[in-house]
């Protein structure tokens, strides 16, 4: 047997650069990240090679004495803390005090930096000169880092090409850009300028936001601005219609740092859950500003993940904030208020919903004839609601148009033409019908709550030894979702109970999904299996609004547009279906007046 030694120090830090440096971008955060620190409102990164062959910041933060720059490369040396109580609120970027050292260790260095005290910098070079230098310099930091992996080769030729070595570079840049607006950033690589970002304030931001996203996002963006129990939520989520392919253009930041986190894309997901078309990814940049001892960010060598203190009461407030910017209807930019503090954290059954959802014309049931044909309409067909202008009849002032206008026409029975103040309304009258039959069908099953039915032949299937003591651990938590798992064996477990509209539903994999669910996702035990057994519901829910909505081929009187669209106003995520697709889009004069060129 080997006897155990004491690792070299050069080893140690190449260990701990293993960790912290994976590509060049991952050094381009450290660096960035410190410069922040630093105090920096200017930024300058400029890479080679896709940073493998060069790459440096240049900071015009607060610099370094010559005394602190050696510190600066040691390992374990750090200007942010103190001692433990700095650690449990950390409000720093860089804080473990090993960036520089891993780096140096893998890469050749030479760090520059001058205080505004004295009209000349210092200079630190290992291996060329191990003490600091004078050096001409601007005021803040220049660290230069060369040849990255060069003593590490089975790190390097895991690196890929140099073009996909720079997206991730420019990539990881734009998000600390749009995390950092009062910061000016500029990027180029092999002496081309890609980036070019002046510092904006906060009422100049989403020219930002244009600039790195697009302006595509932006004109698709609805605003949030929401606060509550200690925590702070702003930023733009967009417009399902703008769902994209893959998850470029999703950001989240917590105090500013950028971060993956799976309890945080967990909230936004289900809160985009019934608007979005299968296979498509949300788009959306949040950012959430909470105590920083209620936030630990040390839980990753990278920081890119953090954990909550009260994981629940976080994900709940997400959740709650996106589903109310979604659920603004009509489309429209919307900035959501501050909910009250008894508000924030109610459990998705207890949502409070708006009572016109429910809309005139009878309480929607779950089954038979309730459940069929646009439940709205049954009612408000037989006759032209008072004030609703026909097509012969003149239409009011712009001033008393509602935002979806009056219906003029039922176009191949399949879409409504209305005119309002804008100009001209295209809906599809099915679509919207489904809609509102969905959210109708939603309210009414959340009020009267979830509560288990038995099972005519309770369902057994075997689990690992692990998931049976997992079972056995969330019991309650199961209940709580109207399900009862039983442990009936070492390896066996029985379902015995389970909402009454899924007992046609595959229980097995049900119940294995709430599981897995519950595994996956740091939250309370309560959340979770509640979540997946909505969804379920949610799906069965969506199937008959589907059936139970306006058919194409069946021609609407102006009576039924006009009540469909009063419907559309009122209620939430009108402006998509059940499976994602728009309900409606609106052409206005201006855009008129260009197809036919008047003016021109």
């Amino acid at each position: 047997m080997a006897e155990i030694r004491q690792l070299p120090q050069s080893l140690v830090n190449q260990i701990a650069a293993g960790e912290v440096v994976e590509r060049p971008a991952s050094v381009v955060k450290e660096l960035v990240e410190n410069a922040l620190d630093a105090g920096a409102d200017r930024i300058e990164v400029q890479v080679v090679a896709g940073g493998v062959k060069q790459l440096s910041v240049r900071d015009n933060g607060h610099g370094m004495s010559p005394e602190e720059i050696p510190l600066a490369i040691a390992p374990h040396a750090t200007s942010k803390i103190r001692d433990l109580d700095d650690l449990e609120a950390v409000a720093s970027f860089g804080f473990r005090g090993e960036a520089l050292a891993s780096i140096q260790s893998i890469a050749r260095l030479r760090l520059v930096s001058r205080t505004t005290d004295i009209d000349h910098g210092w200079e630190l070079a290992p291996g060329v000169c191990d003490e600091p230098r004078p050096t001409p310099a601007k005021p803040g930091t220049l660290v230069d880092v060369r040849d990255l992996f060069f003593n590490v080769p089975a790190r390097r030729k895991f690196l890929r090409t140099e073009r996909t070595e720079f997206g991730h570079v420019d990539q990881l840049l734009r998000k600390l850009a749009l995390a950092n607006p009062a910061v000016a950033f500029r990027l180029s690589h092999n002496d081309k300028a890609v980036l070019d970002l002046p510092a904006v304030d906060a009422d100049a931001i989403e020219e930002r936001i244009a600039k790195v996203l697009g302006r595509g996002f932006l004109e698709q963006a609805r605003e949030i601005d929401s606060g509550a129990s200690g925590l702070a939520l702003t930023g733009w989520v967009a417009s399902p219609h703008y769902a994209r392919a893959s998850t470029d253009q999703q950001l989240f930041f917590v105090n500013g740092r950028v971060v993956r986190d799976r309890l945080l894309a967990h909230a936004v997901r289900r809160a985009y859950s019934d608007v979005l078309h299968h296979g498509r990814h949300p788009a959306y940049v949040l950012s959430l500003r909470l105590d920083p001892a209620a936030v630990d960010v040390n839980v990753h060598p990278t920081k890119a993940e953090v954990r909550f203190r009260d994981a629940r009461g976080v994900h709940d407030f997400l959740f709650q904030t996106v589903h109310r910017a979604l659920a603004a209807p009509g489309g429209s930019q919307v900035a959501v208020e501050r909910l009250p503090a008894n508000q924030a954290h109610a459990p998705d059954g207890e949502r409070s919903m708006p009572s016109s959802v429910g809309g005139s014309g009878g309480s929607p049931g779950f089954g038979g004839r309730a459940s069929q044909g646009y439940l709205s309409l049954l009612v408000q067909s037989r006759q032209e609601p008072a004030g609703v202008p026909g097509v012969a009849e003149p239409l009011p002032t712009d001033e008393d148009i509602p935002p979806l206008g009056y219906a003029v026409d039922h176009l191949g029975e399949i879409y409504i033409l209305a005119r309002n103040r804008d100009g001209l309304v295209i809906v599809d009258a099915h679509a919207a019908a489904e809609r509102v039959t969905y959210e109708r069908l939603k309210t009414i099953y959340r009020q009267r709550g979830l509560s288990g039915a038995p099972l005519l032949l309770p369902v057994d299937f075997c689990v690992s030894p692990a998931e049976a003591e997992a079972f056995e651990t969330w019991q309650d938590a199961f209940a709580a979702a109207g399900v009862v798992v039983d442990r009936i064996g070492p390896e066996r477990v029985r379902v015995r109970e389970v909402p009454a509209m899924l007992r046609e539903a595959d229980i097995e994999t049900l119940v294995r999904e709430m599981l897995a669910e519950l595994r996956r996702v740091p939250m309370a035990e309560d959340t979770v299996p509640r979540a997946i057994v909505d969804e379920r519901i949610d799906e069965i829910l969506s199937t008959m609004a589907c059936h139970g909505s306006v058919r194409a081929n069946r021609r609407l009187t102006v009576a039924e547009m006009n009540a469909l669209l009063r419907d559309m106003e009122r209620t939430e995520r009108s402006d998509q279906c059940n499976h994602g697709r728009p309900t409606w889009r609106t052409l206005s004069i201006d855009e008129l007046d260009r197809w036919f060129m008047r003016g021109q």
